[in-house]
């Protein structure tokens, strides 16, 4: 089995990673991700624009059909993936 076929997974939790299975391909994005800083605790994560750039990138590239959103126990599209994470801060100032 080729490495983008192997099946991958996301879940996400407040808005950003809280855990994943991805290929070598996907060990840059980490890197740059890392690089930029990130919390032991995805509560206490607050990802820069870039970061969150990073994870619909991964969202983009991963070999599934969607995500899973831990807080809400439930899975979403590629798409509603994206625009979780990337209106998340604005989720959490409006509630």
């Amino acid at each position: 089995m080729k490495e983008k076929e192997k099946e991958e997974h996301l879940t996400l939790k407040w808005g950003t990673l809280k855990s994943w299975d991805f290929g070598e391909w996907a060990n840059p994005l980490f890197e740059e991700y890392s690089k930029i800083g990130s919390c032991v605790s995805a509560i206490s994560q607050n990802d820069t624009t870039r970061q969150k750039e990073i994870i619909c990138e991964l969202i983009d590239g991963g070999n599934f059909k969607e995500v899973y959103l831990d807080w809400d126990g439930e899975y979403v599209s590629k798409k509603e993936a994206k625009e979780y994470v990337m209106g998340y801060s604005n989720q959490i100032l409006n509630s």
